[in-house]
């Protein structure tokens, strides 16, 4: 048996203007053919799928064509989709014949002029490889579910957790795959378009609304007949002509029993709407109150506007500004990425004293810079050896670890992890221990901290990932949407809305 194996990664934020380009990718490692199981066959979605091969003990060849996977930012460089096509297009063309796809996307990444990148590869690779051949695909649960995608894919799987487990991602979605190839499944899908957004301060899976939802999927699977049920609360920050929320449900030939969970899903979605729509961030005054006088470190506090994990450019100095006109006692660590304080800084070297402006960078329309003085304390660059689930290093570019009052903050050339990986400040000597709270690029990926943290206080500011959704610049999402909109029935405004249950 042979599985061709495809894994390209972006998550766009439509509100940071800069651009993802290849040099992105290529900061976390754009690899090709068998060195991609090399590096990543033991991580990842990709290591997922070479652990479901082994443990099928089916005689299972993988012909790897290409891993790239960038950090969340603006939309990516039509130089970049257009790479990425050519590299699908070729790799499919030469492979020879294969009996099954293994299609990991993200399925929230739009390009220069194209909003729906997932469903263009999805139908690039169906092109290719005809009819006959089952395409699985592997998306995250923040994906934006279309027309195009369910059109071109003969299942789909989706994260099951948020914080993400990948390798479980790659694991049952070759295992979905391997069942429909050797049981002679016939995978049959059913979905639902719902017209719901919702901020990410609910989005973790572990409690509240979204382990509800997600609990009911995965109990949904208990039963043989169902390959797959998977929910998409879609990346909140994505204006896209067919944005909105899906669930989606893959039986094996049961169409009817396929559209009644998918309803049930998307029914049990919506019953919820206001209750992901609880706000828990506070003032960013009160947030940094709170941390600075908490009883100990590590106190984690979340930049929900400026979250890099969610596609912000890392340029906000509001939590900055907030620390040093309160006069904060205690120690703090904030990641900025700014190419030109990086040049200006490395230009004055170690040991200087520097006045600069700092943040606002790239995200103009929510930041503007503060100018501060402070010491180089150290400078250095290149690859980081990183302890994360699916990235064994990181090229975060030149950085500078620059300190500032009672503030040392990590800036960088490159987004790269931010400072939202601890190793990352470790391999600038910086001892954590000396520091009662650390600023996190993220609304929702704590998890890197937990060895270390003491609490979390979410900060509610603003910026490309703001948790305020009615004061984005919306323009190409489907209106009415809730809950920029008030809506009374969902399937009114859907445009996948089933048959009801009714």
């Amino acid at each position: 048996m042979r599985l061709a194996l495809i894994h390209i990664v972006q998550e766009t934020n439509d509100f940071n203007p800069l651009l993802t380009t290849l040099a992105d990718f290529e900061a976390f490692g754009l690899v090709e053919g068998e060195e991609i199981a090399r590096q990543f066959g033991e991580i990842g979605q990709i290591g997922g799928h070479y652990a479901a091969v082994k443990e099928s003990g089916l005689d299972v060849e993988t012909i790897p064509i290409i891993r790239a996977w960038a950090v969340a930012g603006g939309r990516i460089s039509r130089e970049a989709f257009d790479f990425f096509q050519a590299k699908i297009r070729a790799g499919l063309e030469t492979v020879g014949p294969i009996d099954g796809l293994v299609l990991h996307l993200h399925g929230a990444c739009a390009a220069e002029g194209i909003d729906d990148v997932e469903g263009e590869q999805a139908e690039l690779c169906r092109k290719i490889l005809g009819p006959d051949v089952p395409i699985l695909l592997g998306l995250d649960h923040h994906a934006n579910v279309t027309h195009k995608i369910m059109a071109n894919c003969t299942a789909i799987v989706g994260h099951r957790t948020q914080p993400h487990d990948v390798f479980d991602t790659g694991k049952v979605g070759t295992e979905v795959l391997l069942r429909i190839l050797t049981e002679k499944c016939k995978p049959v899908m059913a979905w639902r378009k719902i017209p719901l957004l919702s901020h990410q301060e609910q989005f973790l899976t572990s409690k509240g609304p979204m382990k509800v939802w997600f609990d009911r999927a995965r109990a949904i699977e208990a039963d043989r007949r169902v390959l797959q049920a998977s929910n998409y609360p879609m990346q909140p920050w994505l204006d896209v002509a067919e944005g909105g929320w899906s669930t989606i449900v893959v039986t094996d030939g049961d169409k009817a029993l396929a559209e009644k969970l998918a309803d049930e899903l998307a029914d049990l979605a919506w019953s919820m709407r206001d209750d992901f729509q609880v706000r828990e961030a506070v003032s960013i005054d009160d947030a940094v109150r709170k941390a600075d006088a908490a009883e100990r470190g590590m106190v984690v506090v979340s930049d929900t506007g400026d979250t890099v994990f969610g596609g912000a450019a890392g340029d906000s100095n509001l939590l900055l500004e907030s620390m040093l006109r309160l006069g904060i006692r205690s120690k703090a660590l904030i990641p900025l990425i700014s190419p030109k304080a990086v040049a200006t800084l490395t230009a004055a070297g170690e040991g200087a004293e520097v006045t600069l402006p700092l943040g606002g960078d790239a995200a103009t329309a929510f930041f503007k810079p503060l100018t501060v003085t402070g010491r180089v304390r150290k400078l250095g660059g290149g690859s980081i050896p990183l302890k994360f689930n699916h990235q064994p290093e990181v090229d975060m570019g030149r950085v500078a670890v620059f300190d500032v009052g009672p503030v040392t903050l990590l800036i960088s050339e490159l987004r790269g992890v931010a400072g939202n990986v601890p190793d990352v400040y470790e391999a600038f000597g910086i001892d954590l221990s000396d520091y009662k709270m650390a600023v996190l690029k993220t609304a929702s990926n704590f998890q890197y901290f937990d060895r270390i943290a003491s609490g979390l206080v979410r900060a509610d500011t603003r910026g490309p990932g703001q948790s305020d959704v009615f004061t984005l610049p919306w323009q190409r999402i489907p209106r009415p949407v809730y809950p920029l909109e008030t809506i009374s029935d969902w399937r009114a405004h859907s445009s996948q809305p089933g048959a009801g249950t009714c």
